[in-house]
This record gives structure tokens, C-alpha cells and sequence, in this order.
């Protein structure tokens, strides 16, 4: 709180400096986390015992916490790190614009940052996808693909079909195509929506046959928080056909499974299609920046705002193509095809397909399924009943709906504590472990994965719950 002083100055509020955010104790973090930022959240990471790690610095494929051990990161920031930590061509460029003193804001001009960025993604982007809106997070990207593609379809078709367990976002837009009841909340959200089961095509041709208000369909190409779901080539294919005959507009969300992570730039690239409208971020910031963008094909976007009438009505916000933002994506784009990062992306993500297929066979009672593209994969665990001897299977089976996500918590929990290595989770289906490392993650990485997961899994069900139990007593 602000005072005023009797000279009429207004007085310093007790602040604290970068310093002292730096030496911040463990207990003082929980303290402020508890107060000032989300009591709730601290709860579930305190049952994984995430609570106890303070990171001190991050490099590579690793975290570094306070006792100085490394911590191999197999969560990646739900994709948000392709370059690892701190790649040192990212920061040089960083340092480099800010030794210069170039322009962060600089709205009343044309950007040469913000027009490099927007050409790039253009070249990197097949047909005529070649019109780019800019901001900072995958949530603005895809309100702003959702507007430009509601506008091109034009007020008689203002309908937008979307997927069970899709995730678009948390803003309120997008919220309104996010399937999760946890998100929704009892927001009063848009009512221009059709839901479809992901990766039905019947489904969507019915929906568009008996529809035809419907204008927009929008659909992660591989649902994330869905628990890494793929649907077919074919699927997209058909889909791509359909649009065509409905004249509905496709956006593929590309947030997460965009910027090489599928072992192509764009994961509908596997299937030879092309959507209208796409958007990215994540990694398109470098780890290091917060970086959206909405990419659509010029005929779309020209439609939605192409005359000096309509142009202003979703321009870049305040800090959508932000100078140093943008120069870091510049800088990501090159590294990315520089080192080939898209390729190790399918050569390792199959490596690692592979090896957990190995462990599947190896634990079937508690691995029941192993998914994924390129580096973003899904391992999926067994209803907790399915995996305890067959005499008790029907005593517990009651309570699997209540213990989803126990088993995969369990396993993280240790994989952090007994192995330094971090996974992360997924918000639909709780029994799956989500992996998605940076695209620099070489086989010896995926070793030392397979290497402490075979560790832990080789305890049995048993041990495991009992050895995660011993520790939230400590």
C-alpha cells in the first residue's frame, strides 16, 4: 500500500528486490504462494511433494534446485521449451536487442521484428496459410482464431463445432469451445456451440448435414489435455473434403502439438491437409518469451478484416509482436531447421515410443496403453484395480473413478524424488503420464528416462503406494 508523506512525496511500500527473490527460502515461497497467489494448487503440489524443489537455474534438458541436482525435464512446460533451458543462441539474440536498445513497443509504427516473425511463419506454413496475427499466449491466438474464422463465415453461419476433452485455452472465448466442467466453471459462457466425439467423422457430417447455421470447426490436431489423442490420417482428410462441401471453416489448433513437436512443423502435415485457419505457441517463444500466433490463409483473413473499414477490429494488441518477444521467435525458427530439431523430434520421439513399449510388455498389469507423435507422448496407467491381485479387483474397482490419477501421481511423485526426472499429467484422462521434452532430448536422455521409470515400476503397486505414503508422513 501506497502512503503519502508529509512533503507530499508518495512513500516506498516495503517492497522486495530481484535479490531477494533470488535467496528466497522455501518456507517464505510457501508462505507468499499461500497468501498472495493459489492455496488450492500448493495443496496438490505438496501430495506430490513438488513443493519441497526450489529451482536455482535451468540449462538444457535440466532443472538445477537448490542442493545443486539436476532434474531431467520430461514435462518440457506442456511443450513450452523445444530448446531446452536457456538455449545460448536464443539468449545472445536476447542480449544482443537489448545492448542495442531496440524498440520494445512500438505501436504508432510498422515493426521490422514483428513483419521478419510474420515472414517466417509464412514460409514455414504449407498452401496459403500466410496471414499472421501476433500476441502472447495460446489462449489470445486462439480467440483470434476463432474470430477471424466467425467473421469469414459470415452471420449466417455463426456456429462452431468442437470436440469432447478439447482444451483451446482459459480466456472466456475459447473457454466456450474447452470441454472440461473443471475450466468451464459456471462461467456464462457463448452458446453458438456443437459438440462432436473427437475424431468421428460420421458424427461431424451429421452435424454439418442437419446444421446449416454451422460456419466453424475447430479441433486440436492432437488433443492434449485429452490425454495425447490422435485421430487417423484419413480422419483429416475427410474432414478437410467435408469443409470443402459444407463451406465450414477448419482451425487446427496447434498450440501444443505445433512447432515441430509431432516430427513435422505442423502435425496435420502427416495427414497432406491444410486447415484455414491454425495457431501456435509454446515453443514459438524460445523458452524464453510469450509468443502467439494466429495463421490463416489469405482469402479467410481478407474476408474477416480486409478493408480499412474492418482492419481495426482485432489489430495486435499492446504486446502482440513486442520487439524482443519477437526477435526470440525469429531466433527459435532458425535454431529449429539449424539443428534439425524437427527431425530428432520423430527419429528420438520413436525411440521413445519404443522403449515404453518394452515396459509395457514388461508391467502389462499396470501400463495399459503407450501413445503419442514425434515428442509428445502419452503413457497411460490402468484403473488402480486392474492393477492389484484378481481376489481384490472387485473391492476397489468401486472406488476407480476416485482414485484416477492416484497411480500416475504416485509414480511422478518418485520418479522426482528417488530419480530427478519430472513428468507432467493430463486434465480429461487422470490416468495418464504426459511427456513432452524439448526437441533437443537425445536417446541417451530417453535412457535415463526408461532407466528410472523401470526403477520405479519394478516395486510393484504395493511398494509404490506404500514408499509415497512413508514419504507424505516425513
Amino acid at each position: 500500500m501506497q502512503h503519502q508523506t508529509v512533503q507530499g512525496l508518495i512513500s516506498k511500500p516495503d517492497l522486495l528486490t530481484v535479490e531477494d527473490a533470488k535467496v528466497m527460502s522455501l518456507p517464505r515461497m510457501t508462505e507468499i504462494f499461500t497468501k498472495h497467489l493459489n492455496p488450492g494448487q500448493l495443496h496438490f503440489m505438496k501430495l506430490l511433494g513438488f513443493h519441497k524443489v526450489k529451482i536455482e537455474r535451468a540449462d538444457g534438458m535440466y532443472y538445477y534446485d537448490q542442493n545443486g541436482r539436476a532434474i531431467l525435464d520430461f514435462f518440457g512446460g506442456f511443450g513450452s521449451l523445444a530448446f531446452g533451458h536457456n538455449h545460448p543462441r536464443i539468449v545472445e539474440a536476447r542480449k544482443k536487442f537489448q545492448d542495442e536498445k531496440r524498440q520494445e513497443i512500438a505501436i504508432a509504427f510498422m515493426s521490422q521484428y514483428a513483419s521478419a516473425l510474420a515472414y517466417n511463419l509464412a514460409a514455414c506454413s504449407p498452401g496459403d496459410l500466410d496471414m499472421v496475427f501476433l500476441g502472447s499466449s495460446g489462449s489470445e491466438a486462439m480467440e483470434a482464431a476463432i474470430k477471424v474464422a466467425e467473421r469469414a463465415a459470415g452471420p449466417k453461419k455463426p456456429k462452431i463445432v468442437y470436440a469432447e476433452n478439447s482444451f483451446h485455452g482459459k480466456t472466456k472465448g475459447v473457454l466456450s469451445i474447452t470441454d472440461g466442467q473443471l475450466y468451464r466453471g459456471d462461467f456464462k459462457l457463448v452458446d453458438n456451440t456443437v459438440r462432436v466425439p473427437f475424431g468421428d467423422i460420421d458424427a461431424i457430417e451429421n452435424a454439418f448435414r442437419s446444421d446449416p447455421e454451422i460456419g466453424v470447426i475447430v479441433l486440436e490436431t492432437i488433443q492434449g489435455g485429452g490425454g495425447i489423442i490422435q485421430a487417423p490420417n484419413e480422419f483429416w482428410q475427410k474432414l478437410r473434403a467435408l469443409c470443402d462441401q459444407y463451406g465450414v471453416l477448419w482451425v487446427a489448433d496447434e498450440v501444443q502439438c505445433g512447432f515441430g513437436r509431432s516430427g513435422r512443423f505442423y502435425a496435420f502435415e502427416h495427414a497432406g491437409v491444410v486447415p484455414d485457419v491454425t495457431a501456435l505457441a509454446k515453443s514459438l517463444g524460445g523458452g524464453k518469451a510469450a509468443v502467439g500466433a494466429m495463421i490463416a490463409r489469405r482469402e479467410v483473413y481478407m474476408k474477416a478484416y480486409g478493408t480499412p473499414k474492418t482492419a481495426m477490429i482485432h489489430a495486435m494488441a499492446t504486446f502482440g509482436g513486442i520487439g524482443e518477444a519477437c526477435a526470440t521467435s525469429i531466433e527459435a525458427i532458425n535454431i529449429l531447421y539449424d539443428d534439425h530439431l524437427i527431425d530428432n523430434a520423430a527419429t528420438t520421439g520413436d525411440y521413445l515410443l519404443q522403449r515404453l513399449e518394452e515396459l509395457k510388455a514388461k508391467y502389462p498389469a499396470m501400463i495399459k496403453d503407450v501413445r503419442g507423435k514425434g515428442l509428445m507422448v502419452g503413457l497411460e496407467f490402468h484403473d488402480f484395480s486392474k492393477t492389484v491381485p484378481v481376489v481384490l479387483r472387485p473391492v476397489l474397482a468401486v472406488l476407480d473413478d476416485k482414485l484416477k490419477g492416484s497411480l500416475p501421481g504416485f509414480i511422478g511423485s518418485h520418479l522426482l524424488r528417488d530419480h530427478g526426472v519430472l513428468v507432467a499429467f493430463t486434465e480429461y484422462n487422470r490416468n495418464v503420464v504426459r511427456l513432452e521434452p524439448p526437441l533437443i532430448c537425445g536417446r541417451d536422455h530417453v535412457d535415463d528416462f526408461i532407466k528410472a521409470l523401470n526403477e520405479v515400476l519394478s516395486r510393484g503397486i504395493v511398494r509404490i503406494v506404500k514408499d509415497f505414503v512413508k514419504a507424505q508422513v516425513k
